[in-house]
């Protein structure tokens, strides 16, 4: 059966002028639980892969089935979850900041300049970059580690489905829909839960449940 994806054309892709280029970009910052992921990836010019576009305009299906290619094909690429309890330390932003830093320091052979998706860097890369806004939907390689954060962080909140069952991982992936509110409530949170966000701050006051 043919493939669900966007054309290749689909927008402009500077990552292919060279190797020497890393994407960066995260999934998860707005759920109520479980980590962000963050993924860095170095494309190979001389080995193309089909249908890259912001992994928000693809079906889970067509990005399940470019994960294991972009990582078959790319020179380097690198997936890094920053857990809750983190989370909670450090705050959302700074904790995906820091998780693009790690994951730009894990990719071999290491890039000579990296674009991040968005309007922030990470502090303390230790070489030329560039925030790109809407990136994921203009190059390639930002548009490559969105979908490997996006499958990565919905495959943890699958297997967390049967670890913590009742809060509906599986459907929600940790966003506050209302299905996971009313769980929340009803069953107060679990250790996947961001304490530090309102709607679980709440659930943890004193009196209500165990925290």
């Amino acid at each position: 059966m043919p493939r669900h994806r966007a054309p290749a054309s689909a927008f402009h892709d500077p990552s292919w002028d060279g190797p020497a280029l890393a994407g960066v970009d995260e999934a998860g910052r707005g759920p109520l639980a479980g980590p962000v992921v963050v993924a860095a990836v170095v494309l190979d010019p001389a080995r193309r892969i089909d249908g890259l576009c912001d992994s928000k305009r693809l079906t889970e299906a067509a990005r399940e089935a470019l994960f294991p290619e972009i990582q078959a094909r790319a020179r380097a690429f690198a997936i890094v979850a920053v857990e809750a309890e983190e989370i909670d330390r450090l705050n959302i932003l700074r904790a995906t900041l820091e998780g693009m830093r790690r994951a730009v320091a894990m990719l071999a052979p290491a890039p000579e300049r990296v674009l991040v998706d968005g309007n922030r860097l990470p502090p303390g890369l230790p070489l030329p970059a560039e925030a790109v806004v809407k990136g994921d939907a203009r190059v390639a390689a930002i548009s490559a580690a969105s979908i490997l954060a996006k499958v990565a962080r919905d495959r943890r909140m699958r297997e967390a489905e049967a670890l913590h069952p009742g809060y509906g991982f599986a459907l929600h992936k940790g966003y506050p829909t209302p299905a996971h509110l009313e769980a929340l409530q009803r069953l107060g949170p679990c250790p996947l839960h961001r304490r530090s966000f309102a709607p679980v701050r709440e659930c943890c006051r004193p009196g209500l449940f165990e925290a």
